[in-house]
Order: C-alpha cells, then sequence, then structure tokens
C-alpha cells in the first residue's frame, strides 16, 4: 500500500476561508435558466416562477454568490430587453449560443432569485458590442435609491429599493476570438479602464473585475493580463481567470491531474500582477475572481449548437453527466483554490443547473443531484476558519500533460473557535489505495477523528470511512484509488 503524510502546524496559514470562493453561475444558456431556475408552470414554482426545488438545492450545495447573465451571453446582451412587463420584453436572436432568447428572466428576476435563494449577486457587463454608457446606465438602475430616470423605473418595475450589487464583471473573456465584440489587450483595457471609472463616480466602492484570460492555454496568457493590469491597475480590484477540463483520448491520469494548472495558472496571474504592482510602486494587491471553472466536455453528445435557421428557445447544451473521477477532478480544483486563499477571492463553478452542473432537472418535476454536487457540498459546508498551510509528502505519478504530479493532494482548514480541523484530500492513483497520515501534534487536544470518501463503489454519496483513527498525536486512514476524502479531526465534546 502507498503511503503519503500531511503535517499540519496551525502556526502556519495562508489566509482566511472566503465565503466568495464558493461561488456559482447562471447564464442564459441552454436550460440553465429556463427549465431550470426558472419554470412557471413546474409544480415547484413560487409566485416568481422559480422552481424552489432548484433553490433548495443550491442551498444544500452551499452557493454563497451567483454571477450573471454570462459567460459568452453577456457579450451581445442588451440589459434593457429583460426589465419591465413581460409581454412588452422583445425576443432577440442570442449568437453566442445560435439559441433565441424570450427575455422572460431578466435583472430584476435574478436579483429576487438571489434573494430568495439566499446568495450574492456578481453581475456581469456587455463590454463586447456595447461600453460605458451602458455600464453606467446599468448601474444607475441597479444601486441608486431613487430620483433618476433609471432609478425610478427600477421603482416602477417592482423594486422599491436599490439591488446594491456589489460584484461587477468588467466583460467576459474578451481575449477569445469566440466572443462577440473580441477585443485586443490594448482595446479592452481602454474600454475596460473608462468603464471602471466612469463607474467608480456612482459608487467608487464597488468591486471591479477586469477580465484575465480564458484559459492558460491561450497564446496571450500573462502578456494579456500585464497589459490589462498596466492600464487599470487602479481602477479594478480583481483579473478574472478561466478553467475547463476533460479527459482526453483517455489519458486519465493526467485529468486527475488537473488541478496541477490550476495551480499554474494562479501562480502565473499573480506573478503578474505583483510585476505590475511592482512596476507602479503601488500598495495595492490585485485578486483572482476565478469565475469560471469545472470539467466540461466540450466534445459531448449535447455540446454541438443549433444551426442554420434553427434558433429554439431553451435547447438542450452541454448537459454532461458526470462520473465520480469527475467528482474527484472537481475536489481537487477545490482543493486548488482555497490553497490561494490569499490572492482567490471569489471562484464560480460553472454553472448551477442543468448546463455542465451539479443540479439537473427535466420539465416533468424530477430533480438530481450529480456527483460533483458532493465535494462542493462537503467543502462549502466544512471549510471554516484559516486554510493551513500544510506539508504534504506523497509519491509521484508521471502524467503525459504535467509532468510528475503527486498521488495524494490535500488542504486543510482550523477554526480554532469550534477547535475543529477538516483536511480535504484526493487519491489520484488508479490502482492503489493510500494509507494516508495526518500528524496534528501541534494540536494535541485534537482526539475525535471522522471521515467520508467517495469512491468507485462508494454509491451515488461519499461513505463513511470507518478505517480513520487517531493515536499518538497522528491520525491515519486509508483512502480508495480514485477517491475525495474529508477527514475531521475535533476536541473531545
Amino acid at each position: 500500500m502507498l503511503t503519503a503524510l500531511v503535517t499540519i502546524d496551525p502556526s502556519y496559514t495562508i489566509g482566511p476561508v472566503r465565503r466568495r470562493t464558493f461561488g456559482s453561475f447562471i447564464e442564459h444558456i441552454g436550460r440553465c435558466i429556463y427549465g431550470g431556475v426558472y419554470q412557471p408552470d413546474h409544480p415547484r414554482a413560487d409566485a416568481d416562477g422559480f422552481r424552489t426545488d432548484v433553490i433548495d438545492l443550491a442551498k444544500e450545495l452551499g452557493v454563497s454568490v451567483v454571477r450573471y447573465p454570462g459567460g459568452n451571453f453577456v457579450s451581445g446582451y442588451r440589459w434593457e430587453d429583460g426589465i419591465g412587463p413581460r409581454d412588452g420584453r422583445p425576443a432577440r436572436l442570442d449568437l453566442a449560443w445560435h439559441s433565441t432568447e424570450p427575455n422572460l428572466f431578466g435583472l430584476d428576476e435574478f436579483v429576487r432569485w438571489a434573494q430568495v435563494a439566499g446568495v450574492e449577486p456578481m453581475m456581469a457587463i456587455n463590454l463586447g458590442t456595447r461600453g460605458v454608457q451602458e455600464a453606467v446606465d446599468l448601474l444607475e438602475y441597479c444601486n441608486i435609491s431613487g430620483g433618476t430616470k433609471l432609478s425610478d423605473l427600477r421603482r416602477r418595475n417592482g423594486a422599491p429599493e436599490p439591488h446594491n450589487i456589489k460584484l461587477w464583471c468588467l466583460g467576459n473573456e474578451m481575449d477569445g476570438e469566440w466572443q462577440i465584440g473580441h477585443k485586443t489587450a490594448e482595446e479592452y483595457a481602454r474600454l475596460a479602464t473608462e468603464t471602471a471609472r466612469a463607474m467608480r463616480m456612482i459608487d467608487p466602492d464597488l468591486l471591479l473585475v477586469a477580465c484575465g484570460s480564458s484559459n492558460s492555454k491561450m497564446a496571450t496568457f500573462g502578456e494579456w493580463e500585464r497589459v490589462i493590469l498596466e492600464e487599470a491597475y487602479d481602477l479594478v480590484d480583481m483579473v478574472s481567470a478561466h478553467a475547463y477540463y476533460y479527459e482526453q483520448d483517455g489519458d486519465i491520469g493526467s485529468f486527475l491531474a488537473s488541478s496541477v494548472d490550476m495551480d499554474h495558472m494562479i501562480d502565473t496571474v499573480v506573478a503578474t500582477a505583483d510585476l505590475v504592482k511592482d512596476h507602479k510602486g503601488s500598495p495595492k494587491q490585485i485578486g483572482i475572481s476565478f469565475d469560471e471553472w469545472n470539467v466540461w466536455y466540450q466534445t459531448g453528445p449535447t455540446a454541438a449548437l443549433p444551426t442554420g435557421d434553427n434558433w429554439p428557445v431553451a435547447p438542450r447544451l452541454n448537459e454532461d453527466r458526470y462520473s465520480i473521477t469527475d467528482a474527484v477532478v472537481v475536489g481537487s480544483l477545490l482543493i486548488s483554490l482555497l490553497r490561494h486563499t490569499d490572492r482567490v477571492e471569489a471562484a464560480c463553478l460553472a454553472q448551477l443547473v442543468n448546463v455542465i452542473a451539479p443540479i439537473v432537472t427535466e420539465p416533468d418535476g424530477r430533480i438530481w443531484r450529480q456527483t460533483t454536487f458532493h465535494p462542493f457540498a462537503q467543502t462549502s459546508g466544512l471549510a471554516r476558519g484559516e486554510v493551513l498551510n500544510i506539508q504534504i509528502a506523497s509519491p509521484l505519478y508521471q502524467t503525459r500533460q504535467y509532468g510528475d504530479a503527486p498521488i495524494v493532494d490535500a488542504t486543510a482548514t482550523w477554526d480554532a473557535e469550534t477547535g475543529s480541523l477538516v483536511v480535504f484530500a484526493v487519491n489520484r492513483s488508479q490502482s492503489q489505495p493510500v494509507d494516508l497520515a495526518i500528524d496534528v501534534r501541534s494540536l494535541p487536544h485534537l482526539i475525535q477523528a471522522g471521515a467520508t470518501s467517495f469512491a468507485e463503489g462508494s454509491q451515488t454519496t461519499p461513505q463513511t470511512n470507518d478505517t480513520v483513527r487517531i493515536a499518538d498525536g497522528t491520525a491515519h486512514v486509508i483512502i480508495p484509488p480514485v477517491s475525495w476524502n474529508v477527514v475531521t479531526i475535533r476536541r473531545e465534546r
């Protein structure tokens, strides 16, 4: 049996567990909105047409922030189409997903949905086909109490109180040639800077996210971030990062090591941001909003867009069905995000429902949790206090894409108030269990240990792992091959 050691010391911390790390994303793509969060004819729809079964599972998932309305969709979106009486709203062609957008769910519905779901709204602005004026108009509509044309329009539309949206994305994936209104780094930098400047004239305390690279494989990765931040550094708070992973050509080993690439992407963006910081002599530190991440099989059975004259409303798009291996990768990506909690200030699992999602619905009323639901829900529910800078001694294995990768990857959180240590770990070995030792001698009062594992043969949810034991300051647990594991160690009650 393989062995690995995790050494814990609460004196060495990375930073606080940020609730915004556990965000998600709803976009006007496929059945995410229509038939997902919004279905007025569903038996469990509320007075606003929101599926309450979806809201219940979003709460169980532990989602803290939700980004809206895109995604690629936002780069062609007119926010005014989605407000006011529904019978007066226009249907539009959505060029991003070759669909028809009926605009039955829009800005005000999203904010009401976020309130019911208990999540913080994160709003994306169209900087593909629009610009500064539309951004400040949208901000006025959302956040000004009243007494102006657009704030009074919001009040007449049934929202007497301002929406008070704090988090704003300055466009989406503008480095991508697939993006409507795609721009060079220099073009986007000027537009984002002037948009941010104008928005701060209305509210200087907004949290603004500039578009970073769409993935680490972009030819402009790193240089894009440098150009944007040289221009916009003083006016933005975060730069975005996006990453999707999937198993390619049967290469399970590289797929299981996907977080190696996420670590690399975060470290590169941080280094680039700090280079600009030093160049400017600024005391300000730029954070990262990893506001799109997930496993996404972009060649799956529902990946093809409609074509030609076929512009359907809410077609089935990108409705991936996930395995336990996919869930293990999602867990490892959560480990990476927590490990960088000093710089990752927000993150959004894309997406929440139906489209590459942990929650799946059907029009006939069914709803269920995918395998990827469980690592997210466990991490959101258990991670509290500080993320610890742990030491991991693990055997390595060779991957085709990333070179040597550790078989065991892990992170840990420590809640001093409750005396609870939680270790989140993955075993990437496809054949061998690992005897994972957790050295907690620095916390000698911790004597109660429990564990769950999610692996092939563990049914559809994480199961209790009865191998866990603690003695002489070390906890041991046998973690199965290709598994997601959670170990909790607490004070005696």
